[in-house]
């Protein structure tokens, strides 16, 4: 299977056992959500991990996810307020009338910003008020529909830019304990400009660290910022949830496609999240919906597919997955089957033109694979974003570059070992003969860097037909 499955591990998935099913089923990447758990929750989580990839020998991702300034309201007076169409509530930081039920709400910079008619979101997008009045300590909002609010529940402002930095101080202290912990990369929540993208790096690089960022787009600023997020970002998360709040529900298959094909254009992997089998958190099969929901994120161009409650919290995690691998690997087929190597276009690089020129090589010589050398990972994603039908195997010396290469569709990481004595050539030569996956006398086109030792290295330069040859 070529496209990625991220899994979301929670309590109905941090045992052992459940880890290394999961694993087996098709995960190639855990999601550790440090919105809930502590340092000791996760420090065990990825301990087990570890352990697990090494009794599999596949590379297994750990993915640290930071809350971000997620904007909440406070604890309520009351248990719950059942709303009607038209009913009034008072939104501040300190409660200052009687006459409307309270709802408190400690982030003074955005009440000073609203204006009167704009829309409120509530409770993942169940609920939706208007802005009223303006008041010296707050708003009046009035109910546009049914329903019902609890403490801590979400609020959103659809189609405003929110003044908050995407990184908090809160995240910044997740950041050094996922860092100590040896997470392998970082997603950041509510990103709207690439400066919140250059800051993490900078805040990494203040703690000894250069992981990949996976840039969470859940707000509408990070569309009409789009290509300069991509440009600073390592691989981009389409977060369905939030930016189904943010944008008009109606839009967001055609956001999704947007960010895919802006991503897949630029090379960098792309995640769809967000309740991809929902119903599989009580249910042990998926419905008809979720199914094509998956299969066409797979269409679309997606190198990996999210599972977050389900899970997480779900009843049948092992099982949701095992669900997950067939559907991809069924749209795969029939994506493969009736897809055609894209020529790019002439303002693309020379790098663009090289992992076309070794997959168009590939599918003329009948192939068996393709393998490339890589120092960063980018090689990798080059021949990924061409979509060969050829399976991509990708060595290199770095761990942290093997852990990155994970996310990318197709692609097959694996380590090898830093010898000054044997060049990027000689590693794939060598490979490819040891390599038991491949037949003797196998055709292998492979993509390298090489340069005379004396050199700097310069990247990507060679693509050569290679015949396996039988061990000696």
């Amino acid at each position: 299977m070529r496209t990625k499955i991220i899994a979301t591990i929670g309590p109905n998935s941090a045992k052992e056992e459940t880890l290394y099913g999961l694993a087996k089923a098709g995960v190639n990447i855990f999601r550790l959500n440090f919105s809930h758990g502590n340092k000791e929750f996760f420090r065990d989580v990825i301990a087990t991990i570890r352990n697990i990839e090494k009794k599999l020998g596949k590379s297994l991702t750990i993915l640290q996810d930071l809350p971000g300034p997620k904007i909440r309201i406070g604890m309520l007076d009351a248990d719950s307020y059942q709303v009607q169409i038209g009913d009034i509530f008072y939104l501040g930081k300190e409660k200052k009338s009687e006459e409307y039920p309270f709802i408190p709400f400690e982030y003074d910079e955005i009440i000073k910003d609203l204006k009167i008619g704009e829309i409120l979101v509530l409770a993942d997008g169940s609920l939706q008020f208007e802005v009223k009045e303006l008041l010296e300590h707050g708003v009046l909002i009035q109910a546009k529909n049914y329903g019902i609010i609890t403490s801590r529940k979400g609020l959103a402002i659809p189609n405003k830019a929110i003044n908050l930095p995407a990184l908090t101080e809160k995240d910044k202290q997740n950041l050094a304990v996922g860092i100590e912990l040896g997470v392998d990369a970082v997603a950041l929540s509510f990103v709207q400009t690439p400066e919140d993208v250059i800051l993490l790096r900078q805040k990494m690089r203040e703690l000894g660290a250069d992981l990949p960022i996976v840039s969470k787009l859940e707000r509408q600023m990070a569309i009409d910022n789009l290509d300069r997020i991509i440009e600073e970002s390592d691989i981009i998360m389409v977060a369905r949830g939030d930016l189904g709040i943010e944008c008009p529900l109606s839009i967001l298959p055609s956001i999704q496609k947007r960010i895919i094909k802006a991503c897949n254009k630029a090379a960098k992997p792309v995640i769809v999240a967000t309740q991809m089998l929902l119903s599989m958190v009580h249910a042990n099969r998926p419905t008809r919906a979720e199914v094509t929901d998956v299969a066409n994120a797979v269409f679309d161009g997606a190198d990996c597919v999210m599972l977050s409650e389900e899970t997480a919290m779900g009843d049948y995690p092992i099982e949701t997955v095992g669900y997950m691998r067939k559907i991809a690997s069924e749209a795969e087929e029939y994506l493969l089957a009736n897809a055609a190597l894209k020529t790019p276009e002439n303002s693309c690089g020379l790098p663009e033109f090289l992992a076309y020129s070794a997959c168009l090589l590939a599918e003329k010589a009948s192939a068996y694979a393709l393998v490339v050398h890589s120092r960063s990972g980018k090689s990798a994603f080059y021949l990924s974003s061409c979509r060969p039908k050829h399976l991509i195997y990708a060595l290199t010396v770095d761990k942290n570059v093997l852990h990155k290469m994970n996310f990318a569709w197709g692609v097959t990481p694996n380590f090898v070992k830093n010898s000054d004595e044997a060049s990027h050539l000689v590693r794939v030569q060598e490979f490819v003969d040891e390599f038991s996956g491949f037949p003797h006398a196998a055709k292998i086109v492979f993509t390298v860097g090489d340069q005379p030792k004396h050199l700097q290295a310069q990247g990507t330069n060679l693509v050569k037909i290679y015949t396996k040859q039988a061990k000696k």
